[in-house]
């Protein structure tokens, strides 16, 4: 039995080259790359979260309820003799559940809760992701309320688009449905998220998906997909899945594996992402090299083209057999100046809060002092000192605006990707609206919508083609200019702020402060420096794309 195909939930959203490649028989003994640190702590996180979670609905339902309780950490044998004595039972409640394996329908897995509603059991997940946004209709009950009956549309909320857990509960049910301890008159199941105010049901057989379908019919479509790539595969049968970059491999531990083979092969997904490259290979553009052959003039897409322009994409190919970072869409770069300049960087904890703003003036002397400005809070996130820290930020920066303004000069502010920076922006003013310098968000709204604010990602991606990202440590790199941590980015910076805060229950360290404010003003000048080089040198330090 060891070529013995099972597949978990996980499987119907994974790339389908990874299936084939976690069910090789040759591929056991090669190197994966090594675990991610930071997908480790979040994965610690959710485990964190389902022990919050599951302490609090246990007070909730009371001490006459039955609950069944299996620690995650037995042996898996155990976990599922525990789970079917629970089912012979009819425990209320059991967490922690591994339902036997469906050899027949090739499925493993297990639930954080199963909820006995007297026609069967219903899968309830706990995730460590937001699960609904503002808006209305969201089937809903409150987190402690654990009986679908009771969900009503909330006009508060809709159902934010989370395909992999509406994927997990449809394989739940498959799994119920196979061991007959599922309800038989509906197909439903829950969520708790990261906000653990309210369970999210999804009616997993209503028509929610693209073209009418249901997650059920998607599920099985999917399903029935990467089965097929896995049982060739543990057959040492023809490949179903061939490698393809994907958005997945950043953090995949199969892209060295994946690498090597696209980079021989010079595969036609190293510029071109998705479901355009899977096109590109049907329609005979299988390589870099051929991609850059065609005439990005007069040659028309061979296929429905849906990323960018065609054009574009023959140019980018071009750039990677040059191996150029960037080349200029436009005959002149231009980026917005102003007298005085504020680079603006936010640093956030997850869903959690931001806790850093960093800033750069520079520019005319409007008699504040120049250089980097931090406006920090050191308490563990989430905390209402987020409120002070941003309200002192705020206060700083409207002063050097008006300041600017007063002396008839010009103000620009600027970031990279203002999507971070305006969700926080407008997200501190909905949380800290009652406190002191906190600005509304009409004033915020007024800032975002003003020429003052540059982004300085779209003056990236309108002037210039990136062959390696558009990211700010792939770019800034073209302007000179380099980080002093070796290991500066998002994800090391997690770790980082866990540390600087002693969030997991630690001394807080001061060397991590130090470490995430010194990160942080090597962003802020990272912006500053890409800004002057786009200003005065990319003009003639970068080829124009149709010089190529």
């Amino acid at each position: 039995m060891s070529n013995e195909v099972l597949l978990d939930a996980g499987a119907v959203s994974r790339c389908r080259r990874r299936v084939h490649l976690e069910h090789d028989p040759a591929m056991r003994e090669v190197p994966l790359a090594p675990p991610d640190p930071a997908a480790q702590q979040r994965i610690a996180d959710a485990s964190a979260h389902r022990d919050a979670i599951v302490g609090r609905l246990m007070d909730a339902t009371g001490p006459d309820a039955t609950w069944v309780k299996i620690p995650r950490d037995l042996p898996a044998a155990e976990r599922v003799q525990l789970t079917e004595e629970a089912f012979a039972a009819e425990a209320r409640y059991i967490w922690g559940a591994l339902l036997p394996v469906d050899r027949a329908g090739h499925r493993r897995g297990g639930s954080e809760l199963l909820v006995h509603t007297g026609d069967g059991y219903v899968p309830v997940l706990v995730v460590r992701h937001r699960i609904t946004d503002r808006g209305a209709g969201a089937p809903t009950t409150v987190m402690t309320d654990l009986d679908p009956a009771n969900r009503l549309p909330d006009p508060a909320r809709k159902v934010r688009s989370q395909p992999r857990d509406q994927m997990r509960l449809a394989h739940l049910y498959r799994m119920l449905e196979a061991l007959g301890k599922h309800e038989g008159h509906r197909a439903i199941g829950g969520v708790i998220g990261l906000d653990a105010d309210v369970v999210v049901w999804h009616d997993l057989s209503a028509a929610t998906w693209p073209g009418g379908r249901s997650a059920l019919t998607e599920y099985q479509s999917r399903f029935a997909d990467r089965l097929a790539i896995a049982t060739a595969a543990a057959e040492g049968d023809e490949p179903l899945a061939e490698p393809s970059r994907v958005l997945e491999c950043r953090r995949c531990p199969w892209w060295p594996t994946c690498e090597v083979v696209l980079t021989e092969t010079r595969d036609v997904s190293l510029v071109v992402r998705g479901e355009d490259a899977m096109e590109l290979r049907r329609a005979g553009v299988s390589t870099v090299d051929k991609l850059a052959a065609l005439d990005p003039a007069d040659e028309p897409p061979p296929m429905n083209w849906t990323g960018g322009t065609f054009a574009d994409s023959i140019i980018l190919a071009r750039a990677w057999l040059a191996d150029l970072t960037m080349v200029r869409k436009v005959d002149r770069v231009e980026v917005p100046r102003g007298d005085v300049e504020v680079d603006v960087d936010m640093e956030s904890f997850g869903d959690s809060g931001a806790y850093l703003w960093g800033s750069l003036l520079t520019g005319a002397d409007i008699g504040m002092e120049q250089g980097y400005r931090a406006f920090a809070t050191w308490e563990p996130l989430p905390t209402a000192d987020e409120a002070r820290s941003f309200a002192e930020f705020w206060a700083w920066f409207t002063e050097v605006r008006e300041r600017t303004l007063a002396a008839g000069l010009t103000f620009r502010a600027y970031c990279y990707n203002a999507l971070a920076e305006n969700r926080w922006l407008f997200g501190s003013a909905s949380r800290f609206g009652e406190y002191p310098g906190v600005p509304k968000k009409a004033e915020i709204a007024s800032f975002v919508d003003s020429e003052e604010w540059i982004d300085l990602f779209r003056s990236v991606t309108d002037q210039f083609l990136c062959s390696h990202g558009k990211g700010l440590k792939v770019i800034a790199p073209v302007a000179g200019f380099a980080w002093r941590d070796p290991e500066a980015g998002g994800e090391a910076s997690m770790r980082w702020y866990r540390d600087a805060v002693g969030m997991d229950g630690g001394v807080p360290d001061d060397v991590q402060r130090e470490r995430l404010l010194r990160y942080n003003e090597d962003d802020v000048l990272a912006t500053h420096a890409l800004r002057n080089w786009m200003t005065d040198h990319a003009q003639t330090s970068v080829p124009y794309m149709n010089d190529l």
